[in-house]
């Protein structure tokens, strides 16, 4: 699947986008995947309350299911103005 990153996410990664082959059943567990990889990940999802998470381009939450997913991102909460 590809996981992309956004703003502050994607400044601590490194990286605009990849491609993930996972085992995972759900983001939560995708997420631990991607903290164990290196510090850099570790430092981006150090804190799951700064983060949001669309699924195919839906929000979606932590424990949404990953069955199906072709496209996961993740990006700070959006304030409107």
């Amino acid at each position: 699947m590809d996981v992309l990153y956004f703003a502050w996410v994607r400044e601590r990664i490194g990286l605009p986008k990849e491609r993930v082959e996972t085992t995972a059943v759900t983001v939560a567990e995708l997420i631990e995947e991607l903290m164990a990889r290196d510090e850099r990940y570790a430092a981006a999802f150090g804190d799951l309350s700064a983060l949001r998470v669309a699924l195919d381009q839906e929000l979606a939450e932590f424990d949404a299911p990953l069955s199906g997913v072709r496209e996961v991102a993740f990006f700070p909460p959006m304030t409107g103005g």
